[in-house]
């Protein structure tokens, strides 16, 4: 897949099946890798970014055995230092997550990945790591990948972290914390942004009999010292970042799509999707795993992304085609994302003949313009190249969206799902 050409759809139907969480993937490789013993993963989401997680934890001595859609995983709770440089790809959570686990194997690691991942900023979580008694550093001394970590040993002790970065810096140091010769302190000196994904990691910890002890008014995380990962047998849920843009699809040409594999009760925080759509006006049925959108016109909201920053590319489209404006506060981590989100909507949806301006960290976007086909780039961007193909359908003319292949990071069937529900999709 290159080039695709997506065709306005006037009317779309059927049922389409979540991919698994791309979140719970990562962090089901990680905590049974570093399990003594074999684990089990259901349904695992097999993408780019999954993928470098799991040559990753094979790089540190993990065996993982695929069969269908079992992976089997016998871990080690020590991690054995890789031979060769260990490549993250395009993947923010591959890096961040390993580089902590780097420094319990004894020896040298260096961690890299490609162009894009090299401008993602990985300095305050090794200046964490260096407060807790890890000598690391980056390659060129810049804050940014490729990172050096010595490692063989973590001793613990107080650690301080801006928590509106990265939320995965938070998760990284909870996977490798368990194993220091003493209890860590994990102390937020910033309001933590994407909270639920940490929220995730917890889950994920103590399903594998690791404890951590939130404390969410002093923003403070307790992991003790001599916690053992024991093998845990995990199912991957849906994913709701990704389903969003099958439901927003639903909701922008008033069809009636149902979309499966989605936990009611699920912590991921993307699920928010659900709500913010009923709030723009489209009718919501709830099952305790399916979601049905029927669309009916929207119409425009104020809100904050500081939870959700994934949902803001596909939030800016159905702002597009809503009454009204609607305004996205809090959105300025979009900017150190796969691309720069905030260029990149203003940008490629501008091509389509939508209004976005961006004010400090706040996306404004002028709905109810008339979307016409365009050549849109999305800049390697996954969700971009989603958002706009999700502008396309109910565009005037056809668009085509550049180097399509960058969704494989996220969601390798997204072409395919939106085919299977009536989309006119034509490649090449």
């Amino acid at each position: 897949m290159n080039d695709i050409i997506i065709d306005p759809s006037s009317e779309l139907t059927g049922t389409i099946k979540a991919p698994p969480s791309k979140a719970y993937t990562h962090r089901s490789l990680i905590a049974a890798a570093l399990s003594d013993g074999r684990s089990k993963i259901f349904g695992a989401l097999t993408s780019d970014d999954s993928e470098a997680t799991l040559g990753a934890v094979q790089s540190y001595g993990a065996v993982v055995e695929r069969n269908e859609d079992v992976w089997t995983v016998t871990g080690q709770s020590i991690p054995v230092a890789p031979e060769d440089v260990v490549q993250c790809g395009e993947s923010g959570a591959t890096i961040r997550f390993m580089t902590p686990v780097a420094a319990l194997a004894r020896g040298i690691s260096v961690l890299t990945g490609k162009p894009q991942l090299r401008t993602r900023p990985i300095g305050p979580l090794l200046q964490a790591m260096r407060e807790l008694g890890v000598t690391c550093y980056t390659a060129r001394g810049d804050g940014f990948p490729p990172v050096i970590v010595f490692g063989g040993n973590i001793d613990g002790g107080e650690a301080s972290l801006r928590g509106d970065i990265s939320s995965q810096f938070v998760s990284g140091l909870l996977f490798a914390a368990p194993r220091a010769q003493n209890d860590v302190m994990i102390r937020l000196t910033s309001p933590l942004e994407s909270r639920h994904y940490v929220d995730m990691t917890i889950d994920v910890l103590n399903r594998h009999g690791v404890k951590v002890e939130k404390d969410t008014d002093s923003q403070e995380y307790h992991i003790w010292k001599g916690q053992v990962y024991k093998p845990a047998d995990l199912t991957i849920p849906g994913d709701y970042s990704s389903a969003a843009f099958i439901l927003a699809g639903a909701a922008i040409t008033g069809s009636k799509i149902k979309v499966g594999n989605l936990e009611r009760r699920s912590l991921q925080g993307d699920r928010a999707i659900v709500e913010i759509l009923s709030k723009m006006g489209a009718k919501i049925k709830i099952s305790e795993d399916m979601v049905e959108v029927q669309g009916e016109q929207l119409s425009g909201l104020e809100l904050d992304a500081d939870q959700i920053p994934d949902l803001v590319p596909v939030l800016a489209v159905l702002g597009c085609y809503a009454k009204g404006k609607t305004i996205i506060h809090k959105a300025s981590r979009l900017r150190i994302k796969e691309s720069d989100r905030l260029s990149s909507l203003m940008s490629e949806l501008g091509k389509m003949g939508t209004s976005i301006q961006v004010v400090d960290d706040t996306l404004i976007v002028n709905g109810q313009l008339p979307l016409r086909g365009a050549i849109v780039d999305p800049h390697g961007d996954h969700r971009i190249a989603m958002a706009c193909s999700i502008a396309a359908l109910k565009a005037k003319g056809s668009t085509t969206v550049k180097d399509a292949q960058c969704i494989t990071k996220s969601y390798p069937t997204f072409y395919k799902d939106l085919e299977s529900i009536g989309v006119k999709i034509h490649g090449r």
